[in-house]
């Protein structure tokens, strides 16, 4: 690292309860994309493990991640990404 100090989600800025904040409202935010039905702690651990998932796959692009609207999206597009290869695995019929 260059010396910054990084916060929850690998991001300046984003400390714990703002990667709640973000990750409860991505993990509802792709429940409602991808018609899952989970409940708010599933919604805020896929809104979690998606930005991890979604600021990783952007560094890895190239694109720059940062503040509370592009977290945001990053982490919906990866929480989406996590629910579609879970239910792949598990099956559709399936509820979390």
């Amino acid at each position: 690292m260059n010396g910054e100090v990084y916060g929850a989600l690998g991001q300046p800025g984003v400390g714990l309860f703002m990667a709640i904040v973000i990750g409860a409202l991505a993990g509802w935010l792709a429940e409602q994309f991808t018609s899952a039905n989970m409940g708010l702690f599933a919604n805020i651990a896929m809104g979690i493990l998606g930005g991890l998932l979604g600021n990783y796959l952007a560094a890895k692009l190239h694109i720059p991640v940062y503040g509370f609207w592009r977290n945001l999206l990053s982490a919906t597009a990866g929480a989406v990404i996590i629910i579609t290869i879970y239910r792949a695995i598990r099956g559709r019929g399936m509820s979390y």
